[in-house]
């Protein structure tokens, strides 16, 4: 289980392969100059929080390699984060693990 620090706030765990498929969205996001609000699971609450380019974000992986990435993934959460400008970890599809 990896960690993702929003503005040096307490860490929520969030899986490997899932922390890095959302934080190749939100780096691309970020990149852009966009603002978007942010929706994770933290325990037994949903947490929900705005992003902008001025937010301090980490991103802190447990294994000692980068997961694989699932294109098809990547692009489901970009498209529901620019659909509703909320990006929310939905679940990954079954695809092609790439690269």
């Amino acid at each position: 289980m990896g960690v993702l620090i929003y503005n040096r706030g307490d860490p929520i765990e969030i899986d490997d392969r899932a922390l890095a498929h959302l934080q190749v969205v939100i780096i691309d996001k970020l990149r852009r100059g966009e603002h978007f609000a942010l929706t994770l699971p933290d325990g037994h609450h949903v947490l929900t929080s705005w992003v902008s380019p001025r937010s301090a974000i980490e991103f802190i992986y447990r294994g000692n390699r980068r997961p694989s990435l699932n294109h098809a993934w990547l692009e489901d959460l970009a498209g529901e984060a620019g659909a509703t400008g909320i990006l929310t970890l939905v679940p990954e599809p079954a695809a092609e693990r790439v690269r």
